[in-house]
């Protein structure tokens, strides 16, 4: 069984950070990992999902030698308490990594957060990386499940979308820093550029973009015109993106 890791009044918090894939999920993680308080994991289920699934993505020799490949001890890792120093554990996760049979007990001593995208959008970047994507390569299905999950163990999810960060970074950072119990931190708007030290292997490969930045970027423009090929999947994954839109910060 896993304990809450807000413990006994102490103030703790490890928080799941969920989302799919070209979601904003890395700049967010950079901004959490400039509080002094907290320390962060990049896609710690990574190498189990790709060892689960013989997925076949770039890098997958490299993801799999740099994790472990056991869901139940990735698990066990992301109920712990933070690195030795730190008050806050973030966890940056994958919705699709989380196989059918993967074990969500983790879930309850985490506060569980959703980060959405228009899917327009995610479609959009993710084809740049990886042609035609599938609906189970954007996690959408699945990070509705996961909420859920985390309702049915009677919490009160956190929903934040990744276009109202971008169009506010100052408020929504705030906002969604006093929904986990945490002091708002200035310094979670701007990061070093070149990357961050708890990067995982594969981020050559995924995270020009944001290695370039140092900081959230500007609002998005209009919505990406979504290729004819992508149409079927752009519309099962926007029923489930207005469905989790209904809850957002």
């Amino acid at each position: 069984m896993f304990r809450c890791a807000r413990g006994e009044g102490n103030g703790r918090v490890n928080i799941a950070m969920w989302s799919g894939p070209r979601n904003l999920s890395t700049a967010l993680m950079y901004a959490f990992a400039q509080r002094a308080d907290t320390s962060v994991r990049d896609e710690p289920f990574y190498a189990a999902y790709l060892h689960a699934t013989e997925a076949d993505h770039p890098m997958r020799d490299a993801v799999l030698r740099s994790q472990p490949t056991s869901f139940e001890k990735v698990a066990s890792a992301c109920a712990a308490p933070a690195a030795e120093g730190t008050a806050h554990l973030y966890l940056k996760l994958m919705a699709h990594h989380m196989v059918a049979d993967a074990p969500l007990g983790f879930m309850a001593a985490c506060t569980n957060v959703f980060l959405i995208r228009h899917p327009a959008r995610v479609l959009a970047s993710y084809a740049v990386k990886r042609e035609h994507p599938m609906l189970e390569d954007i996690g959408a299905a699945r990070l509705l499940e996961l909420y859920g999950a985390a309702q049915r163990l009677g919490q009160a999810p956190i929903v934040i979308d990744a276009a109202d960060i971008r169009r506010d970074p100052a408020g929504k950072i705030a906002a969604l820093c006093t929904a986990l119990g945490l002091a708002p931190d200035p310094t979670m708007l701007h990061w070093p550029m070149g990357g961050n030290a708890a990067d995982g292997v594969w981020a050559p490969h995924w995270y020009g973009a944001v290695h370039r930045s140092t900081g959230f970027a500007a609002a998005e423009g209009p919505l990406p015109e979504v290729s004819a090929e992508l149409r079927e999947t752009y519309a099962a994954a926007l029923l489930l993106y207005e469905e989790m839109a209904q809850s957002k910060l």
